[in-house]
């Protein structure tokens, strides 16, 4: 028969080794991880950033409001989809940066197709192959989400993963205002064109591709507890059982799904500047710059603020900063004012995002942590999908004043509910 006692004292040393490892080799998977997030969110930001390819599918659409709002959803489609598949992909095993880099590069090849396609197909075909490849992007995204973050988790103390994320915001923030400067500069100029736009993601492609490659450097111990492979696939079996056990995290991953919904303004920023300004080349690039430098300095703050009293405050003070710059779109005149509220947004949303990443982190146990990732990211990917396709329609034939108050009610009541329902992990007692 099997010793209890021997079980658990096994399972103690094996934690014990593990985190011997992990401090063992801390300043190096530290160092790894700012520069892979420092050039891979820098690209990232390119891509994401609600300036250069909102305006890029503007462009190739003819200006269609409806269809910049289905590309973001397709996006956002895809990254609600496949995070299950990448908790399936790694809970099994002792280490997951091998499926890291295959991931990874998949999103990246994705990346890479919606860059060219401007380059060397008509504007139709183009936006045809551009939209199939926001699906792929996002999907691939979904599971990368999943699997990047839970090898952050492993290698790096929750205690220190504030100061990371803020470090790691703070360059890969300044150097997409770096880059976003020299591609507004001197790849869209006065007189935007699709090459100029192609030619920036291009860029984004690039670095992101150079931070992935940064990943052979880390040293990733195993994990000292893995769930058994599914011979079926995804349990699905485990989500209502893994909500119902934690009731503040059902309720966190509820109130993110709302909060998230907030984001259907993202791809009409952009658009109701250019209502109040020339989108030329130079102004384009200060617009990204106030966004990208935003989440850069800002992220700063957030990471030492959630180091010292946890990610919970940091979301509801990025909520409430979101909502009053969002309000402040509606008497804003000119680039220099513009670019004022643009970077309050983006420090909001940097804040938000990284925050509500960083906290499912902390609910539940180690060998749950891959499925608890999947179940958080696919819901807010969702919300996002069904806010993204709603808002094209909604500005269609309403305008960009209704897409901005329909996305602060949303913002207000997920600040609510995170206020009203849900802990801080850190602080529970449980």
């Amino acid at each position: 028969m099997t010793d209890p006692d021997a079980s658990q004292r096994e399972q103690r040393h094996a934690e014990r080794r593990f985190d011997i490892e992990v401090q063992r080799h801390l300043t190096r998977n530290f160092l790894t991880h700012l520069v892979h997030g420092m050039l891979g969110q820098t690209g990232f930001r390119l891509l994401n950033t609600p300036t250069f390819l909102p305006a890029y599918i503007l462009l190739l659409s003819d200006g269609s409001d409806f269809l910049v709002g289905l590309a973001l959803a397709l996006q956002s489609l895809g990254a609600a989809i496949t995070p299950f598949f990448g908790a399936t992909l790694i809970e099994h095993r002792r280490k997951a940066l091998p499926v890291a880099m295959q991931v990874g590069t998949a999103t990246r090849t994705a990346a890479l197709v919606i860059a060219v396609a401007g380059l060397f197909l008509p504007p139709g075909i183009a936006l045809l192959v551009i939209l199939l490849a926001l699906i792929a992007f996002g999907m691939f995204q979904g599971m990368q989400g999943v699997v990047f973050q839970f090898i952050m988790s492993k290698v790096i103390p929750v205690s220190r993963r504030g100061r990371l994320t803020g470090l790691r915001n703070f360059t890969a923030g300044i150097a997409a205002a770096g880059a976003a400067w020299l591609g507004g500069e001197w790849f869209i100029g006065n007189e935007p064109t699709i090459a100029g736009y192609s030619y920036i993601l291009l860029m984004a492609f690039v670095l992101t591709s150079l931070g992935l490659l940064a990943l052979i450097f880390m040293l990733e111990p195993e994990s000292p507890v893995v769930r058994e492979k599914s011979a079926t696939g995804i349990n699905w079996s485990r989500i209502p059982v893994l909500l119902r056990s934690d009731k503040a995290y059902r309720r966190f991953v509820t109130a993110r799904s709302v909060a998230n919904l907030g984001r259907l303004a993202m791809p009409f920023y952009i658009l109701y500047a250019a209502d109040h300004t020339a989108l030329t080349g130079p102004n384009l690039a200060l617009l990204t710059i106030a966004f990208t430098l935003a989440g850069s300095t800002s992220n700063l703050i957030w990471g030492a603020l959630a180091d010292r009293g946890g990610y919970r405050r940091v979301i509801l003070l990025s909520l409430t900063l979101w909502i009053f710059a969002t309000l402040a779109l509606f008497v804003t005149e000119g680039v220099w004012l513009t670019s004022l509220v643009l970077f309050g947004i983006g420090a909001a949303i940097q804040g938000f995002q990284n925050a509500a990443s960083n906290i499912v982190l902390e609910f539940g146990e180690r060998e749950d942590l891959p499925m608890r990732l999947a179940i958080s990211n696919s819901s807010s990917e969702l919300a996002t999908t069904i806010a993204t396709l709603s808002a094209g329609g909604i500005a269609t034939w309403m305008g960009y004043e209704a897409v901005f108050i329909v996305s602060i009610t949303f913002l207000l009541a997920g600040t609510l509910l995170i206020r009203r329902q849900v802990p801080d992990p850190r602080h529970r007692l449980s």
